[in-house]
């Protein structure tokens, strides 16, 4: 008879070790609903010597050359690729997303962000001001704000919001914060970090349009937009929940839309033929799922997914996190479901008569992340973009990423933008030096 099983393990990465808590929380495996892992459940003792260890290795760390901290970047992200499948293995398992997904998109993605910065970090330059009727000089230089591969430059403190984040954004010695999570957590950061100054970048919520006009190509258009609306279960802040089409064209797109949502296979994590995989979390399932019973009550009508199809999982996954993509039809735009960020498997179809209404309705939202614009009409396109609220806008396409260039949303969808220039200036402090001679 085989025993029990057991259960792995995590500690606290502090001062270039690994530390055990006193205390641990479970974690479960999205894809069967079992404990895998039990996680430190860390507090503030574990964050004050984390922030030791962090401030006693600032010095050394911020002083290496540019070229000596972008060779170590690099061999981060050699160290990355060699252990590929094994860190996209443990992704999946983790977050309940398919082994496909990890394998092409997070881990690979994850070792080109640190060659990108590695070479980044070689080319930036200052600027210079000469004053000679003052003989005066003037330069600028940038001075790191937070640590980076020695012992102590890099720890990881495991642990829940309210106690292990509370104790990291209330710390004194902690200058700067970057988030990425929702809009409700986030303004607890902000209360939180007002009485230090720190700076913040938060990378938050969103209920992404898609506008669809009546030249758009659909054949393009359609499996674009399935899968900006549910990649990765509809887990990304990018995907599209908000799908406005043009009268003329709408019951043609709904009928083909609907019918590529359900050749999406939900199914085990590690079929290596499977769509999606699980939903994060028990409760976030339930959260989701009652979105759709809010809009069935309002009227609306779910073409597919939940509640209207039938979900076949393999005989090891009963009790995972699973969910159909649905595809929700006449909602309206005060709806909870076209206002409220769902971040699941879950998407809106309404449609639009005129360019100036749908620009109305798609800035309706106190969101303002990212969109996406289909026409061939290049004037609209332009037209388009320049009037919608969000930080990024994508036409004809999805998803295409140049980490050269700002990424952040506007309203309620964050603070700051990421990228090439953006984040060397959040995470340096500039410095003005005059020198009169």
């Amino acid at each position: 008879m085989a025993g029990p099983k057991t259960l792995l393990v995590l500690e606290n990465f502090i001062n270039g070790k690994f530390v055990p808590c006193p205390s641990y929380i479970d974690s479960y495996d999205p894809s069967t609903g079992d404990v895998y892992c039990r996680v430190p459940d860390s507090g503030k003792e574990e964050v004050e010597v984390a922030v030791t260890a962090a401030r006693d290795a600032f010095l050394g760390w911020s002083s290496k050359s540019p070229q000596e901290r972008s060779q170590i970047m690099n061999k981060l992200a050699d160290l990355i690729e060699h252990d590929l499948e094994a860190f996209a293995q443990a992704e999946s398992k983790d977050q309940g997303k398919t082994i496909t997904f990890a394998r092409t998109v997070d881990i690979p993605r994850a070792a080109y962000n640190f060659r990108f910065f590695a070479s980044s970090v070689l080319h930036h330059t200052t600027e210079c001001t000469q004053m000679d009727h003052m003989d005066c000089m003037h330069y600028t230089v940038r001075t790191p704000v937070g640590i980076g591969i020695p012992p102590g430059v890099v720890n990881i403190v495991f642990g829940t919001g309210p106690k292990a984040g509370r104790a990291i954004v209330s710390h004194p010695d902690v200058p700067l914060i970057s988030f990425t999570g929702s809009t409700l957590t986030a303004q607890h950061i902000r209360e939180t970090s007002a009485p230090h100054c720190k700076k913040l970048s938060l990378e938050l919520g969103g209920k992404n349009p898609a506008i669809i006009f009546e030249d758009a190509n659909l054949d393009q258009c359609i499996p674009t937009t399935v899968r900006s609306s549910f990649a990765n279960q509809g887990e990304i802040c990018l995907c599209t929940s908000r799908i406005f089409v043009q009268r003329s064209i709408y019951n043609e797109f709904l009928k083909r839309f609907v019918e590529e949502a359900r050749k999406w296979k939900v199914g085990s994590p590690s079929d290596p033929t499977s769509s999606m995989g699980a939903l994060i979390s028990k409760e976030h399932l339930e959260k989701v799922k009652n979105y759709v019973k809010k809009a069935r009550a309002e009227g609306a009508r779910i073409l597919c997914g939940e509640g209207v199809d039938s979900l076949a999982l393999p005989t090891g996954n009963q009790n995972g996190y699973f969910m159909l993509p649905t595809v929700i039809a006449e909602v309206k735009d005060e709806s909870c479901c076209m206002q409220e960020e769902i971040f699941g498997p879950v998407t809106c179809v309404v449609l639009f008569d005129t360019e100036e209404e749908v620009i109305k309705r798609a800035n309706g939202v106190k969101y303002g992340l990212a969109a996406t614009i289909w026409s061939s009409n290049v004037g609209r396109v332009h037209r388009v973009a320049k009037r919608l609220q969000a930080g990024l806008v994508w036409t004809n396409c999805w998803l295409v990423r140049e980490l050269n260039l700002p990424f952040g949303g506007m309203k309620a969808s964050g603070i700051g933008r990421e990228g090439a220039k953006e984040s060397y200036e959040f995470f340096t402090e500039v410095k003005t030096i005059t020198i009169k001679h």
